[in-house]
This record gives structure tokens, sequence and C-alpha cells, in this order.
């Protein structure tokens, strides 16, 4: 062990004679800048445009790209798609798991022209990414009514309260005929 501490010694003892803090200061400030050059460096960014492949049910009674924000279901969400991340409008992705604990809206599914009751279940315990990215907030309602509200993270009753994205499941559909009156 000592032949080790005397080489090391005089290896850093060698160096301080031939080198200035100035000049030892000037090569760090020089790697500093060059660290900070490297995200401009020119390489392939299409995989993180942010644009996703389609994903569609295959269903005519259910139009539309799931990893879209335009996306019938979509009308109150606020957070990242699934769809995005391996999953679906209706499952999470492998490795999350499902919120019991929900947030609600209405939305008019273009193919039948009804409305539907929508649940809003965030998917917790993976890794935030940022992509498909949406907030819309058709029929948003304050805090004071929170079980209407999409801005908050609703990862309760989870083994991991790490928001990873949300999905979209029909809770009901709007009645053929009105609402019998009151009597």
């Amino acid at each position: 062990m000592a032949k080790i501490d005397q080489l090391t010694e005089s290896l850093l003892r060698g160096f301080a004679s031939r080198t200035s803090r100035r000049s030892l200061f000037s090569v760090f400030g020089g790697m500093l800048a060059g660290a900070a050059a490297l995200p401009l460096l020119p390489v392939a960014r299409a995989a993180t445009d942010g644009s996703q492949p389609p994903v569609y049910s295959g269903d005519p009674q259910d139009p539309g790209n799931q990893a879209s924000c335009d996306y019938w279901r979509y009308c109150a969400i606020d957070g990242s798609l699934c769809a995005c991340y391996g999953g679906s409008a209706l499952a999470c992705p492998p490795g999350t798991e499902m919120s019991p604990i929900t947030w609600i809206g209405t939305c008019r599914n273009p193919a039948d022209g009804r409305n539907y009751i929508m649940s809003y279940n965030d998917c917790c315990g993976g890794v935030l990414w940022g992509r498909c990215n949406c907030q819309r907030n058709d029929g948003d309602r304050p805090v004071v009514r929170p079980q209407r509200n999409n801005e908050i993270t609703w990862c309760f009753g989870t083994k991991s309260q790490s928001y990873t994205c949300t999905v979209s499941i029909i809770l009901g559909v709007e009645q053929d005929h009105p609402p019998q009156p009151r009597g």
C-alpha cells in the first residue's frame, strides 16, 4: 500500500509542478463550456418530435386516433396519453398501476352523436417521459368540486404516487328519452 501512496504522491507533485491553478481552471472551464454546447450538436431528433404513430380501436363506433389529443374520449383530459407509452385509451402501460380514484367528464362521440360519461384514471408507478401531453378543459370545474377537476394528480390508493399517464374509460351513456319530472 505504501508503494501506491508514494506513486500517487510523486504523480500529483509532478503534475502540480508543471501546471498552474489558472491553467487548471481554464481547462475545467473549457470542459464546462463544451459540455454546455453538446446539446447543440446536430443529431437525429426524429424520434423526439412529439408525433406518435396512430393508435386506432378498429371499431367504427369508436373513431379517432388514441395517440392524439383530438380523440373524442379526451375532452376533459389533463396529462399524458397512455396510448403513447405502450398502453391504450383503456389500459395502463406495462409496469404501471391504475389509480382507483378518478375525475370525470362528459364527451360527445362523433360516431353516434351521444354524450358519454368518461372516467379519467391516472396510471402510476412508471416513468413520466413527457410525451403526448394534453390539456383539454371542456367542462372543467374549479377545485371546490374535486371530482370534476383535472388539475390534481390522482395517484392515491396505489403503491407509487409517481404519475405516468392517463386512460379514459366509459362509465355510462346518456338516455334516449328525457328525464322524468319530479313530483
